[in-house]
């Protein structure tokens, strides 16, 4: 999908690029390939990955020097080397941290956090909370293959419940997150999923992620072919189907090989039905622009940590204002406003003679 398709489809989307210079060059995928010699495991979904945004980046339009990827630690973090863009290899869990700032003094980069599902959640939890609630203008891919890999194979905040690992091998007894729901919870104005196998979805995604402006959550869910093979086949084998709900803003949700389930109302949250059992008029049309969070948390709450409904898509894109253009108002207005008495300044209000 290129830009003009989505300034026509989407929700103040290209606002998100209005401070990034353009470039007049045609770009490929090969114009963000690095030198470096790509190192993930034989089967990993990083790859897939990978690709994608080398296919999406070219499309923004942008140059290569006003994009910046920062990551934390783990797998996914060796992503800013096979990228030839700007990018640091952060510390652990402080990607979100990083990323904030430099979106609030540079409005002229696209900045993107690569993170996974243990350095965004577990150590990095509270910096991706509050980088959401400020909805810094930057995008967080989050690489979720419910493991820890670099560190060899222990569970972590996504991992279902009963999991054995190294760290649990008497079965998890801890409950994960739903990544979806958090995110919303955060007040989130943009929440999405795809799968690394589904490229449609993926770059749709990654695209709208790319030109929403404010945070831009989306979760990933990919493989890890040595400490947690096959933990997505549900999803990509022939009844992948009945188990995958796609959203897509003003279509009506249904699912399945012929369309045979659907998604309707049920009390004040949602439910999955037979299509042939409700009146069409019941269906679900999804909103992603709804300002009420509640229907995208009813919509997050229809995945299970089973995986016998998984929702991707995007699942919410609003526009509230960026924590960074409103640091920048203030600092303008502060730098415009008559200078005063170094002195004074030093006082503040807050003071006293005491005699």
């Amino acid at each position: 999908m290129t830009i003009e398709q989505h300034s026509m489809v989407g929700h103040d989307l290209l606002d998100a690029l209005s401070d990034v210079p353009k470039t007049d060059e045609t770009m490929k995928p090969k114009d963000f390939t690095s030198d470096q010699e790509v190192r993930w495991c034989p089967g990993c979904g990083d790859y897939v990955i990978l690709a994608a945004v080398r296919q999406v980046l070219p499309k923004l339009g942008i140059k290569r020097e006003n994009v910046a990827f920062i990551s934390g630690i783990g797998c996914s973090s060796r992503f800013p080397y096979y990228l030839e863009t700007y990018g640091v290899h952060s510390i652990h869990g402080r990607a979100p941290t990083i990323a904030s700032g430099l979106a609030t003094t540079r409005p002229d980069l696209s900045v993107w956090v690569i993170t996974g599902d243990g350095d965004a959640l577990s150590i990095g939890g509270n910096h991706l909370i509050h980088a959401l609630r400020r909805n810094v203008n930057m995008r967080v891919l989050m690489f979720n293959n419910r493991i820890y890999g670099l560190t060899k194979g222990q569970y972590s905040p996504t991992s279902e419940e009963g999991k054995v690992t190294k760290s649990t091998p008497m079965g998890s007894i801890d409950h994960p997150f739903n990544t979806l729901s958090l995110a919303l919870g955060a007040q989130g104005s943009f929440v999405a999923r795809a799968l690394d196998s589904d490229r449609t979805v993926l770059t749709e995604v990654l695209m709208a992620a790319a030109l929403h402006r404010g945070t831009a959550f989306v979760e990933i869910l990919q493989d890890c072919p040595i400490f947690n093979d096959g933990s997505f086949d549900v999803l990509r084998k022939e009844e992948a189907p009945d188990h995958l709900i796609h959203v897509r803003h003003g279509e009506k949700i249904l699912f399945g090989t012929d369309d045979q389930w659907c998604v309707v109302q049920q009390g004040f949250g949602l439910a999955v039905r037979a299509t042939a059992d409700v009146d069409e008029a019941d269906i679900i049309v999804h909103d992603a622009h709804a300002d009420d969070p509640g229907y995208a948390q009813a919509l997050a709450s229809l995945s299970s940590q089973d995986l016998q409904y998984t929702v991707v898509g995007i699942i919410r894109q609003v526009t509230r204002p960026t924590y960074d253009d409103q640091a920048r108002e203030q600092v303008a207005q502060a730098k415009d406003a008559e200078t005063r008495d170094l002195q004074a300044l030093l006082n503040g209000t807050n003071t006293w003679t005491v005699e």
